[in-house]
């Protein structure tokens, strides 16, 4: 081993010991107050100097914690990380003075999208249009843009982009995977179904208008 080799490894050491290291429940409590989006456990651990098995237990342990003394905020492990939620029942506090009264919510059109979207991605604006039987252009421009549904490349027979459900997605409804969510996806109709559907309904005689039925009750009278 050469002389410099040694050195350098006298560095590297002397580097990685003069970092400190605070307490460990304190440590994760203020890296996680300043984070921006949920952090994985090897990220926590990296951030704090700590083992990844002792910072977890200290995650559950500060889970427990504040659940015990009903504290207005809790610690959650969402979208494969952790991050600092209000309570639920403390959120009508927090919308009032973050919105100032003013709901920001999703339209019943944007919702009943992106629940295709998430039960039958990755998916292309096409069939979803044809499950919801309306365009959905526009919806889904207003799904991208807020960040909820992304793109997952291009279908290999048609071209066609497809969409899928993004990782904030997942932590805007709180779990961590989409098998989580509830087993509804054999209910949706999908694109065969609706087109049966379609060739029933063209195929059924019209039915009389309200008028002619008033009016064929009068001649009988």
């Amino acid at each position: 081993m050469t002389t410099e080799m040694l050195e350098d490894e006298t560095v590297t050491e002397a580097e990685t010991l003069e970092v400190p290291l605070a307490e460990l429940r304190p440590a994760l409590e203020a890296v996680l107050m300043v984070a921006d989006q949920p952090l994985d456990d090897a990220t926590l651990a990296t951030a704090v100097g700590y083992p990844v098995g002792e910072v977890v237990e200290a995650l559950n342990a500060l889970v427990a914690g504040y659940d015990e003394s009903g504290r207005g905020f809790e610690l959650r492990n969402v979208a494969g990380g952790w991050r600092y939620y209000t309570r639920e029942e403390f959120a009508p506090v927090v919308e009032r003075f973050v919105l100032d009264g003013q709901q920001a919510r999703l339209t019943q059109a944007a919702l009943e999208t992106l629940a295709v979207v998430a039960y039958k991605q990755p998916v292309s604006r096409s069939r979803v249009s044809a499950i919801r039987g309306v365009n959905v252009d526009g919806v889904m421009r207003t799904l991208l843009t807020r960040g909820l549904v992304e793109e997952a490349g291009t279908d290999h027979e048609t071209g066609a982009h497809l969409y899928r459900t993004s990782s904030y997605f997942l932590e805007r409804i709180g779990v961590t995977s989409l098998d989580e969510l509830p087993e509804l996806a054999p209910f949706l109709p999908g694109v065969d179904d609706f087109e049966d559907e379609q060739e029933v309904v063209a195929e059924a005689p019209a039915a009389p208008d309200a008028a002619d039925e008033v009016a064929s009750d009068s001649m009988e009278e």
